[in-house]
């Protein structure tokens, strides 16, 4: 009898590919673990510094304005125009820490003055759900450490002027390196070409985020003095801190307009313990918040910002949970920034067609007309 022959056995896979695959996720996972950890426990320095670059790109276009004038024959000196340029902006930044000090300590003395108050005022706000809904809000309002949490405000506080001082030293130098940056770009890049393209993406991060600022700020202006004129109106030992409360929260899409109209509601309502007063006072900074975010804020925005209400309520989560309440405040121009630059990088372009609002990531033409 004959044999068959043997049936040739099929090689078996290379497992080379599978293999460079679960490096390269190790390696990514690792590389994002040590950058979180950097961004947490760096992140004094890193707020700073993102608070520094966001000033300076305010002020580079009014240096080079202050640069081009004359004084007689001669323009202004670079190094003087950016020596007045830091000196206005420490002005600015320490005026704006004394008032929000002083009306920290405003805070701190009249909260301590209604602590006793506080927990009859909430319960009673409940009553309608009856007497064990009621002793149950009055319970757990006279269980808050309330002296715990001025002391850690009071703390926060103190910091603040240190951050202040921080940023005017970032400041100060991004302003003695501002004449080299091109320069560095371009021995950077290595390429004439990459290096412009590269300057018009920067050009257009710092457009964008400029004017988003430039409104916000005319918009939370307004709505702090329209709230501080209610508040003032009806009589709140508060209404200054309330104020600059609303100003300074408004720099939080959605979440901080309607913690600052709850938050005037309820010194309302402790203090004046009178519930038409305090709906009133409820309606109206809700009046204002919604005529002025969903009326003049998006028409005088355009398509600067051009990005998703879901990537914006993303960046604020994931900054909240890394940098805190200064990581919602920055997160809005930190995601302006990673969506234009991931729609000019191809592997990473999805990214930005998720976090814009049209799903229309910026073009080249958009560079080119500096948008």
């Amino acid at each position: 009898m004959t044999r068959a022959a043997p049936t040739p056995r099929s090689p078996l896979p290379d497992p080379a590919p599978d293999f460079h695959r679960i490096r390269t996720a190790a390696q990514v996972i690792v590389a994002f673990a040590v950058v979180l950890f950097l961004l947490v426990q760096a992140r004094f320095l890193l707020i700073s510094l993102a608070t520094a670059i966001i000033l300076f790109s305010l002020t580079s276009d009014a240096i080079d304005s202050i640069a081009r004038l004359r004084i007689g024959p001669a323009r202004i000196p670079n190094w003087l125009a950016s020596v007045v340029a830091l000196a206005l902006i420490s002005m600015a930044l320490l005026s704006l820490t004394a008032i929000l000090l002083s009306q920290v300590n405003t805070v701190l003395s009249t909260t301590l003055a209604y602590t006793d108050r506080a927990p009859e005022a909430l319960a009673a706000m409940v009553a309608w759900l009856g007497p064990d809904a009621e002793a149950a809000v009055r319970s757990a309002v006279a269980s808050i450490d309330v002296a715990g949490w001025l002391r850690a405000l009071a703390g926060q506080a103190g910091s603040l002027m240190q951050g202040v001082i921080l940023v005017i030293l970032f400041v100060g130098f991004l302003f003695a390196e501002r004449v080299w940056f091109d320069t560095k770009l371009e021995r950077f890049m290595g390429d004439p070409v990459q290096a412009a393209r590269t300057g018009r993406i920067i050009a257009s991060i710092i457009h964008r985020v400029n004017h988003y600022l430039l409104v916000k700020t005319a918009m939370s202006a307004i709505t702090g003095l329209l709230v501080y004129g209610a508040a003032r109106g009806f009589g709140l030992d508060l209404a200054g801190a309330l104020g600059i409360l609303t100003f300074v929260l408004n720099y939080i899409p959605a979440i901080g307009s309607i913690t600052a109209t709850v938050l005037v509601a309820l010194v309302a309502f402790v203090q004046l313990a009178d519930g038409t007063q305090t709906l009133a006072l409820f309606a109206i900074p809700a009046a204002i918040q919604f005529v002025i975010g969903n009326i003049l804020d998006p028409m005088l925005m355009g398509r600067a910002l051009r990005v998703s209400s879901f990537g914006i309520m993303l960046s604020l989560a994931i900054w909240g949970a890394v940098w805190g309440i200064p990581g919602m405040f920055l997160a809005v121009p930190i995601m302006v920034g990673i969506m234009i630059v991931c729609s000019h990088v191809p592997g990473l372009r999805p990214v930005a067609v998720l976090l814009s609002r049209e799903g229309l990531p910026e073009s080249e033409s958009d560079l080119d007309r500096g948008r």
